[in-house]
């Protein structure tokens, strides 16, 4: 993380993956981000992956250098907690980010009553108001219908959550845009994004849907292949499978020069009168393109040619698990300063990420632990809420509020 944000605090409720994705994004360049839980934690407290202890990692990786607080939701004095931290005074506070509006009291009419400049963003899953996650918007917007092998009919749905993603970072440029806004103005404002047309205005930006109106050609399948380009997968002689991009024109004309395969190349254009040169070209005699440099991958194994590929700067990699880039990929060690080893309470020393952002005027310092739940939660009472000791002491015993330090308190005595 790093400080480029210090000042600034963020009241984040949510579940699932965009939104505290931006919540753990904003925290990691330094601003007070407060998630808002229910006691016993809300729909992310054991989502998979979990650790050996059955803790989530899931929540650890989503919630680095958050604070926590643990409010009972149901109750007035609850509801009437959280309305007092998100629209807590501050010239750098009055930011909320959600995806769990509850009309009533956490929604945006209700909560400018109480702060006429608050920002609050909100994701919902389409603009109709209906739920959605990225696996349900993926299928439908026809995305696993082009994704698998060449020739299968069957959808295949991605494993990468990228709308959720995408998702994620747009409420974070959403939210910096409104408090730039703000600064200009005084005027708070009420953001609105839903998941779907995230996903729906990618498919418009990437030409997809003017594709499909100026043609009205279905777009098959194409396997690893790298669609409008060339682009390809290949078992080596080892039995490992490598990826080589010929995108560009460099990355093309190297690729052909390191496998010396440029007089079939050439033999090739001739034929079919076509230039290699172009994307496009590359594209249409992808199977030609192939089945001439596949004897010469099928003839080395990975490390015949790695040092030679990385020399000469191609676009290549290959093949891994989860777990074999763990062991051989440097960027997922300490090498790389975005890591660090630290200790998250309950699993041990862990290899965590800080952000991948790197500024000249804020350098990178690690990153911090998610926090248990309601950890923060007399802290936040005090420091943002105002209270004083026998008010935050009262929440406790009415259960309202609860944290780790409260409960082990209340048993030791």
């Amino acid at each position: 993380m790093n400080s480029i944000l210090k000042g600034m605090r963020v009241v984040e409720g949510s579940a699932f993956v965009a939104v505290p994705l931006a919540g753990m994004t904003l925290a990691q360049m330094g601003a007070d981000v407060i998630r808002f839980d229910r006691i016993g934690g809300g729909l992310d407290a054991g989502r998979w992956p979990v650790a050996p202890n059955g803790q989530s990692l899931f929540w650890n990786g989503m919630n680095k250098g958050k604070r926590s607080i643990a409010v009972d939701m149901k109750s007035d004095e609850g509801r009437e907690l959280i309305t007092r931290i998100i629209t807590a005074p501050g010239e750098d506070a009055g930011l909320f980010l959600t995806n769990l509006r509850v009309r009533g009291w956490m929604d945006y009419e209700t909560l400018t009553q109480f702060r006429k400049d608050l920002i609050m963003v909100t994701l919902t899953g389409d603009r109709h108001g209906r739920p959605a996650v990225d696996y349900t918007v993926n299928p439908s917007l026809g995305f696993p219908a082009i994704t698998g092998a060449e020739g299968s009919s069957d959808p295949v749905a991605h494993a990468l959550p990228a709308w959720d993603c995408i998702a994620g970072n747009l409420v974070v440029s959403s939210l910096l845009a409104a408090e730039r806004h703000r600064l200009k103005t005084g005027q708070g404002q009420d953001v609105e994004l839903a998941l779907k047309d995230v996903a729906a205005a990618m498919l418009g930006h990437l030409g997809i849907l003017s594709d499909v109106e100026l043609h009205g050609t279905k777009r098959e399948k194409s396997g690893n292949s790298l669609y409008g380009a060339y682009g390809q997968d290949f078992i080596c002689k080892d039995g490992r499978r490598v990826m080589v991009i010929g995108l560009t024109a460099r990355q093309w004309s190297g690729l052909v020069k390191v496998t010396d395969t440029g007089s079939e190349m050439a033999a090739l254009e001739a034929e079919t009168g076509k230039s290699l040169r172009e994307e496009g070209v590359r594209w249409e005699l992808r199977d030609r393109i192939t089945e001439i440099f596949k004897p010469w991958f099928a003839a080395r194994s990975v490390a015949d040619f790695a040092e030679t590929f990385e020399n000469k700067g191609l676009t290549w990699s290959e093949f891994r698990t989860f777990n074999e880039a763990m062991e051989q990929d440097i960027d997922l060690s300490l090498d790389n300063p975005m890591f660090s080893a630290i200790e998250q309470p309950g699993l041990g020393k862990t290899l965590v990420p800080g952000s991948p952002v790197s500024f000249s005027k804020a350098p990178r310092i690690d990153p911090e632990p998610a926090p248990a739940l309601g950890v923060d939660t007399e802290e936040i009472l005090g420091d943002v809420v105002g209270m004083d000791n026998r008010e935050i002491a009262a929440l406790f015993d009415k259960g309202i509020v609860q944290s780790p330090q409260f409960s082990n308190a209340r048993s030791a005595a």
